[in-house]
């Protein structure tokens, strides 16, 4: 039976990446695990977040939830994405045109999950805790409604 992947949490995953990017330079996740109750990301760091750094991620995803972003969607062949996108996550059946997600003019990104249609219906972003183990910081979040 196929996972059900949640919109809410999937379309914050998108942001939390963009912003983890943003703010420190260091690409969109290496790893999630992303489930309805909680989910983690990983990304690779020189140091552990601190806890200011974690509550400005917090900030800065909740900013981009609030200002109730339309997300959208356009297919480019999969040459063009090349180009503009890391395509190495998607899987290989993924086709010869490609879907980009988009949400507002914050995010981009090749991706074959289900989304929101604007951000505000994500609901509150916030961040349970965070980790540091051999170079790769771990985010574990949650939403509320």
């Amino acid at each position: 039976m196929k996972k059900e992947i949640d919109r809410r949490m999937h379309s914050a995953e998108h942001i939390l990446n963009q912003t983890m990017d943003r703010l420190f330079h260091c690409g969109r996740s290496i790893a999630a695990h992303i489930e309805t109750k909680k989910s983690k990301c990983d990304y690779p760091l020189d140091q552990p977040l601190t806890e200011e750094e974690v509550r400005q991620v917090e900030r800065q995803v909740n900013e981009v939830v609030r200002a109730d972003m339309k997300v959208t969607e356009e297919h480019i062949t999969r040459d063009e994405a090349g180009k503009l996108y890391d395509l190495a996550r998607l899987p290989g059946n993924a086709g010869d045109r490609i879907r980009i997600v988009k949400i507002g003019d914050y995010d981009a990104c090749p991706c074959i999950g289900p989304h929101v249609a604007s951000t505000g219906e994500i609901g509150e972003f916030y961040i349970t805790s965070a980790g540091f183990e051999d170079g790769v910081a771990r985010l574990r979040f949650k939403l509320r409604d």
